[in-house]
């Protein structure tokens, strides 16, 4: 049985991509078979995996204008049983195109409905960082939603309007979707404010935090650049060790129930 998770978070800047290209790619490592799909219209996810969106013909955009099947836009990343439908700019324009089409807030689902499934474990979504039509396209089409959340200042700003959203979600078009977990990054140890936010984020979603944090780390921050997961550019990082060991808390969680 294949997982969908959506990766959402409407706040921009909180880490969400670097979770989604390190934490799959960990996974994938762990022996798991991923599929990402890239459907947020910058696509800083497949270029984080080395692939030219300029260069793809078969993309999302192309899988909810019915172009082509979702079977079809899926391809290699190169990496040890990671798959990825890659974004392209032309995805900016699908939100205003998919307004006159019906039931426009299930065009992902009906994807996913059609494609051959059980050759993965795990299919994620990356979410734009905002509330609109493919963000909620996302959400109708996932089994439960996983929530990154930077160790900043700001950190619970407009987490209570990202929860009504999944929950108003859940009423009126997925009743099955569900919190994945709640996933910290930019972690600074040497401060007390990383730490009260740990606490204040921990309060707020009583359960559902992960126990690995993920730290300030710099190959993080250069790891995009060479087209590369973490673990494949610098696997001895804190940032590497950090995703990996989320990597193995998410699998164990899955498997004995969080």
């Amino acid at each position: 049985m294949t997982k969908i998770v959506a990766v959402f978070n409407q706040k921009g800047g909180v880490g969400k991509t670097t979770t989604i290209v390190n934490l799959c790619a960990c996974i994938a490592d762990r022996g798991k078979r991923v599929c990402v799909i890239d459907i947020d219209p910058q696509g800083n996810t497949t270029s984080g995996y080395g692939i030219n969106k300029s260069e793809q013909e078969n993309t999302i955009y192309e899988v909810l204008i019915d172009e082509v099947n979702l079977d079809d836009a899926i391809m290699s990343t190169g990496y040890k049983n990671l798959f990825i439908v890659p974004s392209s700019a032309r995805l900016a324009g699908a939100e205003i195109e998919l307004v006159t089409i019906s039931i426009r807030e299930g065009k992902l689902k009906k994807a996913l409905s059609a494609i051959e499934k059980n050759g993965f474990d795990y299919i994620f979504i990356d979410c734009p960082p905002s509330l609109g039509l493919l963000s909620i396209n996302a959400l109708v089409a996932a089994d439960s939603v996983l929530i990154p959340i930077q160790c900043e200042y700001y950190a619970l700003e407009g987490v209570s309007q990202l929860v009504q959203t999944i929950q108003l979600v859940k009423k009126s078009l997925n009743p099955k979707l569900e919190i994945q977990g709640v996933v910290l990054s930019m972690f600074d140890g040497r401060t007390n404010l990383s730490i009260q936010v740990v606490d204040e984020v921990k309060n707020y979603f009583k359960g559902k935090v992960y126990s690995t944090i993920i730290p300030r780390n710099i190959r993080l921050a250069e790891a995009p650049s060479f087209g590369k997961p973490v673990i494949y550019y610098d696997e001895k990082s804190k940032g590497s060790v950090a995703y990996y060991e989320l990597a193995e808390e998410f699998i164990d969680l899955e498997e004995g129930g969080f």
